[in-house]
Formats: structure tokens, C-alpha cells, sequence
């Protein structure tokens, strides 16, 4: 018997192919959408899943308000680790995590058998201070050494597999115990352990580990800031596991209380404050708030806002098979009316029906299984890397794909299998189907296709308020100039002051070059730097976490930061006196800007004069408003320079030649670094990536539910002409003109698309209007947008419609009539 219903179902749709190549192509669109989403949604929520009782493991992070803004850090205060171990009750481990500083990377030197030179890797990732119970958290295979020995003391090195092939390549592993290894000209440490690289993703991303106790015995106490509790790096973490049957509560409570032990001030008032709080492992992968270093971070909106496109569209092709298989029942009327005839159940009918609905969908599934590897590539940007598509060894693709492949067959096919097997034989033999069933049927595929349409214009909408916001974002008046500005830096430890002044000489003096700076951080950064700074002449109670920023004196000038009063800062090796922004200006009370010049600001201990006040700019995203900014004069410390480039003129230097002049000059004085330099308007781009990502994201839905859309629009326009044929012919033997024939066809099909824009338009002002209250400066959501919108989907309805209707209107009357 089922042999017999697939043998049916492949005549029907053999016999009316046109209406099953529109069924399977959107069933297609809708599976491989859904495929390739599954794919990124469960790759992302795999993270951390591999630590041993990770509901117990938790990251200290610090929640912070300022002047009333808030605040979120994932790095802590470097003492807290060392401090926790034996003040704080209820924990198994605490584990200190803490990266290299600046770019978080290490020169490393190896010396290799039968070589006299070292080897040099420049710029080693992912190397980590750590303890020995980082070991305790991951499931890492250890090949040689312990992990209760192997970090225990100072001036130890626990490297994984990859690192200890790729530092001694022809050694065998057993014998790299021992082995010396030099970081940054600054310290050596023995090879004491070998690990297998971990097969599991994780926030804990370290390939290679120092011992903690390493810090204490080197310069990096210091540069550390290791008795520091007002201040942390942004490298510097904590990680804690918690007892058996500790409660979360209490043990952040104690953290509290350490924190305002050695830091009395953390906590001054509701407006400014500091909270050490504990960060389950399971957000640590997807909370953009407490972002830590050289981290990758998944979007948790995101992924569940495209679960939630891929049931759109996976609704809008059900939407699709319902609609053409309701709209097509009259031709197997009969069909169905002898097989009740012969004695078929309603049951067996239903059960034929949906197996060929089943049919359906897994041809689809296959043909999306061939596609995704395409697909993958249109949608790379969006793809986290590491992300494959291995089918043969992820079994679980396939038991999606079948699981799918069921769930839309029972819910496509439920409603038409129903209809179809309730007709009686009497009256479908006879020819008398009746007209209350065809009317109730065409409200429900009218129903059904104002739904569709629904769903791609508020994709539509939405996708153009997305790019009008990251449009007004990129372009929006942000205080400084950030066009044909790039910035590099010089390695930190490089100490003969002349070298870098020589340099910035040099790079003034090419052609291409209009200004060059040299500064501590853009005026935007990816970073950012505080510093505790009050108003002098008032109480402790008045200091305040401040963004710093210091720079020589073409540095305002470069960036275009104008001065509202007083001058710039004087050239000096030190911190002497101090702009501060409007902002901050306001915040100590001044109604006017020229009132806080001659004013003092107290720094380490020091009173340091106002000598002018800068107009406010965003140093970091339109998300949050401008907080306090100050800025020092500090060449001594300024390691990081800007350049100006001059514009591109016929004539003029390209700035492909002078970036080549600048890396010519960078590398004659620092000939074993690595030049690289990024323009600041790229910085900018970057803190809109998550918007960018999800307006691409939202472009592709578009497209495909829109294609969707018009798919399910033509069956039923093509199903309409078929139908009304001969009263076409007679229409146009009474006279009636090509023109009215189409308006007479499409009329009702326009009129669905204004109902749904109707329904449409209101729902994705609610949903815009939400997404952008996480802007502090937004885009207005202008009437155009929707009027523009709306005029875009009803010219692409028409287009669709027009063809086949402008077809029926000049096809010759007397074969429409020959049909009987």
C-alpha cells in the first residue's frame, strides 16, 4: 500500500509539475534557511560545555555607575585572585586568567637541538598567567608533567601540543620537558608540562601557560599592578569555582566586602559605586556587556532572532503548500471521488495526502543537504568561524533534516489532507463540489496569503530602519575627525624616548602625510583607559572614574576636537595640566565652559590645573551617552601614533605609497616588529558589527521571504488564470480591453498586499522602535520609510502578477473557448 502512494503522489506532481516546482523550491528556500541556521545557532550554544561542573564555575566580573552611567567589566583588579584564595569562604578553586599585556601577545624565543641561533616567533596569541586549578576546570589529557606540580612554582611553562611541535618541531614530545623558553627579552621558564589541545570550544581560549607565581618575580608586578585594588587592565580575570553547596549570594557578598576593605571608596553613593558579581560560565560566550579580552562573543538576540526567521520562513513555505494545494483540490476532486468510491477510507486518504506532502519535503531536504555548502559561503560573514559542514561526521544534520522533514510535512499537509479526503463522492461525481466550500476555501487562502505577506514586508521594514540607524550611526557628528586617519603603535617597552620623537619627525616629513600625533588611544577606541580624578577643593566623595586620554600637542588638532575655551595643553614628559571635556565640565557644576578654566583637578595626590575645555565626542559607540573625558599632555608615555593622511589627488602621493614610506621608516628603527596599523574609521565601523551582522542577516530574510512570497503569489495567480479562462474569453469577445483584464485579475491580489501592509506596518514600528531604544542617539523612524516600504512590495507584486495576467489578457479568445 504505501508503495502505491508514493507510486500516486509521483504521477500527481509529474502531472502538475509546475505548481510542484514552486512547492519544492519554496520548501527549498525554507529547509536550507533553516539548515544553515540550525548549523550557527547550535555551533554557538556547544560553548563551555566540556568544563568539569560548569554550573559551579563562574566568572568575577564588576558592575560600575559613574555620575549615574553604567558600567560593565569582565576584568577585575589584579590583587583580588590572591586575596580571594584565603579570605573568601565557600570556594574550591579561584583561578587567575591573565593575558600578556598591550595586544595581548609575546615575543618567544626557543632555542632549538643542533641550532646556535634561537628562533623567534614575533607575536605568540593566546599565552596565559595562570595557576595550577586551571587545569581542574577543562578536561585537558596531560601527555607529560602534573598538573599539580607543573605550575606550581615561579618561572614554569605548561605549553599544549600544537605549541610544543611547532616551538621544537624535530624533538620528540618527552623530551621538550626541560626545555627553555624566553618571552620578551624579558624572562626565561622551564618546560614542566605537555597537554593535548582541547576538542571542545570555550571561553578558556590559552594555549600556553606560565606559571602565576612567575608575576611576582619580574617587572610584571608592577606593570600588573598587582597591589592595585582602584584600578585593573582590561587582561586581568578571575575565575572561581564554587564548593559543593555554596549558595552564589553569599560568596558575592564576601567579594563585596573585600573589595571595600582595600578599596574604601569603592562604594560612595547610588550614582557611583563599584559590585563584584559572579557571571555563570554558560553567559560568559554570549554577554556582550562584560566583553573580555580577546574574546570571541556569540549574540544571544541574535541567534534567537534567527530561529525566529527560519520559522518564518519555514511558515511562509508551509503557507506556500497549503495554499496551492487547497487552491488545486478541484482537479482531484474526481479522483478522490472514485477512490471513495472503491472503498477508501477517509483515513487512507489523509495518509496518501500527506505522503505525498512528505514527498515533497524531503526532496527539498535533500536538495538543501547539496546546497549548504554554497550557502555557507554566501552567508560567511555571518558564520562563526570554526564552523564546518561535515555531514558525514555531524550524524545529528541528518536526524534534523529527517525530524524537519516530518514536522513540515504533518503541518503543510494536515489542513490539505483534511480538506481533500471530507469531499463526498456523490457530489464530487456529480460535479456539485458546492459553492460555500469554494468561497470558505478562498477566504482561507486569502487568509493565508495576507500572512505571507505580512511577514516579508515587516522584514522589509525592518531591514531598512536597521541600515538607516547604522547609516546615521557611521555618519553621524561624532566630535572628531576619523576619515584618513590610521594609527600603530610602537612596541611598549621600547624605552630611548629620541628613537620614537625621530620617527614621528620622519613621518611628518613625507609628501603624503598631512599631520602626524603621537597619543595614548584614539579619540573612539576599542579600549578604554579611567583614572580616579576630583575637582580639588572637594571632598574625597567627589572623585570620579574619568577617561583619560593623552597625547602631544597636534594630537586635537590632527583629530579636529575643537576647544570651546582656554588653549591647548603645553608640550610636556608629564602629566601637568588638563582638558576636560563639556561633559565633565557640567558634572563639576560650570554652566559656562570658560568658568572651569583656572580650575583644579586632583590626580595621584597632585592638583593639576584646567587650561581648557573640548567640545564632547563619543569615545566609543552611539549606544551610550558621553561620559567624562580628560586629556594630558604625556609624550614620555605615548606609544601609539596617528597620521593624517593628505587626500588622494591626481598627482599626489597615493596612500598606498605613503603606508609603505611609514612601514620603510617603522622598520628601520624596530627591524624584528611587525608594522600594522588600522584607520580609525574602521574602529568606528566595528562597534556597530553586531547591527551590521544582523542588518546583512535580515537583508538575506528579506530576500528569501519576499522570493517566498511571490513563489506562493504566482501558484495562485497561475491557479486563478487556469480557472477563470474562459470567462476571459468571453470578456474579450464582449470588447473588453488588455487592460481591464489585467486590473480585473490582479485587483484582489493588490488589495491582499495593502491589507498586509496594513497589519505589517504598525508591527515593525513596535519592533524598530524597541530595537532602537538600545541607541543613547538614534535615527528618526521617518513616515517614508514605511510609505517606501510598502510602494516597494506592491511594485514587486505587481511585477509577478503582471506576467502571467498580461499572458491571459492577450491570449487568442476562440482557443479559451474551444477548452469544452
Amino acid at each position: 500500500m504505501v508503495k502505491n502512494y508514493f507510486r500516486t503522489a509521483f504521477r500527481v506532481y509529474t502531472r502538475n509539475k509546475v505548481f510542484t516546482a514552486i512547492n519544492v523550491l519554496g520548501l527549498s528556500v525554507g529547509i536550507s534557511a533553516a539548515l544553515i541556521i540550525f548549523l550557527i545557532v547550535q555551533f554557538e550554544y556547544s560553548y563551555d560545555k566540556a568544563e568539569k561542573d560548569a554550573d559551579r564555575i563562574f566568572r568575577v566580573v564588576m558592575d560600575m555607575k559613574f555620575n549615574g552611567l553604567d558600567g560593565h567589566s569582565a576584568a577585575v583588579p589584579a590583587p583580588l585572585s590572591t586575596a580571594a584564595q584565603h579570605e573568601v569562604t565557600g570556594i574550591e578553586s579561584v583561578v587567575p586568567v591573565m593575558q600578556f599585556q598591550g595586544d595581548g601577545t609575546a615575543a618567544v624565543s626557543v632555542k632549538r637541538n643542533g641550532t646556535s641561533q634561537a628562533t623567534v616567533f614575533k607575536k605568540q596569541a593566546k599565552i596565559v598567567f595562570t595557576n595550577p586549578q586551571y587545569f581542574s576546570l577543562l578536561p585537558f589529557q596531560w601527555i607529560a608533567g602534573t598538573p599539580a606540580s607543573s605550575l606550581k612554582d615561579p618561572f614554569q611553562v605548561v605549553l599544549t601540543e600544537s605549541r610544543a611541535k611547532q616551538y621544537f618541531p624535530s624533538t620528540g614530545i618527552g623530551e621538550v620537558i626541560g626545555k627553555q623558553i624566553q618571552y620578551n627579552d624579558d624572562f626565561s621558564v622551564t618546560v614542566t608540562g605537555i597537554v593535548k589541545d582541547l576538542d571542545a570550544r570555550t571561553s578558556f581560549g590559552g594555549l600556553e601557560f606560565i606559571s602565576f607565581a612567575t608575576i611576582a618575580q619580574t617587572h610584571l608586578q608592577q606593570d600588573f599592578m598587582m597591589n592595585v585594588w582602584n584600578d585593573w587592565m582590561a587582561y586581568s580575570q578571575v575565575y572561581i569555582k564554587l564548593a559543593k553547596g555554596s549558595v552564589v549570594a553569599n560568596t558575592e557578598k564576601q567579594l563585596n566586602v573585600l573589595l571595600q576593605k582595600y578599596h574604601d571608596k569603592a562604594n560612595k553613593d547610588d550614582a557611583n559605586y563599584m559590585h563584584f558579581h559572579l557571571q555563570p560560565l554558560s553567559d560568559v560566550h554570549f554577554n556582550g556587556a562584560y566583553a573580555g579580552f580577546d574574546q570571541r562573543l556569540a549574540h544571544a538576540p541574535t541567534l534567537r532572532g534567527l530561529l525566529v526567521i527560519a520559522a518564518f520562513l519555514l511558515l511562509l513555505a508551509g503557507i506556500n503548500f497549503i495554499n496551492l494545494s487547497t487552491a488545486n483540490a478541484s482537479h482531484r476532486a474526481k479522483e478522490i471521488g472514485v477512490r471513495k468510491t472503491m472503498g477508501s477510507s477517509r483515513q487512507q486518504l489523509i495518509f496518501q495526502f500527506l505522503g505525498e506532502t512528505f514527498l515533497l519535503s524531503f526532496l527539498a531536504s535533500l536538495i538543501s543537504l547539496f546546497a549548504a555548502p554554497l550557502l555557507l559561503g554566501f552567508f560567511a560573514d555571518y558564520t562563526p568561524p570554526g564552523l564546518a559542514f561535515r555531514p558525514f561526521h555531524q550524524p545529528y544534520i541528518f536526524l534534523f533534516l529527517l525530524g524537519l522533514s516530518l514536522l513540515v510535512s504533518f503541518l503543510s499537509g494536515l489542513y490539505p489532507a483534511f480538506i481533500l479526503s471530507a469531499y463526498k463522492p456523490v457530489n464530487v461525481l456529480k460535479d456539485q463540489l458546492g459553492m460555500g466550500n469554494s468561497t470558505r476555501h478562498a477566504w482561507i487562502r486569502k487568509t493565508l496569503t495576507v500572512s505571507q505577506f505580512v511577514i516579508a514586508q515587516f522584514f522589509v521594514i525592518a531591514t531598512v530602519i536597521v541600515s538607516k540607524q547604522i547609516n546615521y550611526a557611521l555618519n553621524a557628528d561624532t566630535g572628531f575627525r576619523k576619515d584618513a586617519v590610521l594609527s600603530f603603535s610602537v612596541p611598549h617597552r621600547d624605552t630611548l624616548f629620541s628613537r620614537r620623537t625621530a620617527l614621528l619627525y620622519e613621518i611628518n616629513a613625507l609628501p603624503g602625510v598631512q599631520l602626524a600625533s603621537r597619543g595614548f588611544l584614539t579619540p573612539a577606541a576599542e579600549g578604554a583607559s579611567f583614572a580616579n580624578i576630583s575637582y580639588a577643593g572637594e571632598t574625597d566623595d567627589n572623585k570620579e572614574m574619568v577617561q583619560l586620554r593623552w597625547g602631544d600637542t597636534n594630537y586635537l588638532k590632527l583629530f579636529n576636537i575643537k576647544l570651546l575655551a582656554g588653549r591647548n595643553i603645553e608640550e610636556s614628559d608629564t602629566i601637568k595640566e588638563f582638558l576636560v571635556n563639556e561633559t565633565y565640565a557640567r558634572h563639576m557644576g560650570f554652566a559656562s565652559p570658560a568658568d572651569a578654566v583656572g580650575k583644579q583637578l586632583e590626580f595621584n595626590n597632585m592638583k593639576m590645573p584646567i587650561v581648557g575645555v573640548m567640545r564632547d565626542f563619543h569615545t566609543q559607540s552611539l549606544h551610550g551617552k558621553v561620559g567624562p573625558v580628560v586629556f594630558a599632555g604625556f609624550a614620555q608615555r605615548s606609544y601609539e601614533f596617528h597620521v593624517l593622511l593628505r587626500p588622494q589627488r591626481p598627482g599626489s602621493a597615493s596612500w598606498s605609497t605613503t603606508i609603505t614610506a611609514i612601514r620603510q621608516a617603522y622598520n628601520r628603527r624596530y627591524p624584528n616588529e611587525d608594522f600594522t596599523y588600522k584607520f580609525l574609521d574602521d574602529t568606528v565601523a566595528q562597534f556597530y558589527q553586531a547591527e551590521q551582522r544582523t542588518a546583512g542577516l535580515l537583508r538575506w530574510a528579506t530576500a528569501l521571504s519576499v522570493l517566498i512570497s511571490c513563489l506562493g503569489l504566482l501558484g495562485l495567480v497561475m491557479y486563478t488564470i487556469n480557472t477563470r479562462t474562459k470567462e476571459i474569453g468571453v470578456r474579450k469577445i464582449l470588447g473588453a480591453t488588455v487592460v481591464s483584464i489585467v486590473s480585473l485579475l490582479s485587483r484582489d491580489f493588490v488589495r491582499l498586499v495593502l491589507i498586509a501592509f496594513i497589519i505589517a506596518a504598525p508591527l515593525a514600528w513596535w519592533a524598530a522602535d524597541k530595537w532602537l531604544q538600545d541607541f543613547a542617539y538614534r535615527t528618526a523612524m521617518s513616515w517614508w520609510v514605511f510609505a517606501l516600504c510598502g510602494l516597494s512590495m506592491l511594485l514587486i507584486a505587481l511585477v509577478t502578477l503582471g506576467i502571467q495576467t498580461l499572458r491571459a489578457a492577450v491570449a487568442d479568445p476562440v482557443k479559451s473557448l474551444r477548452r469544452e
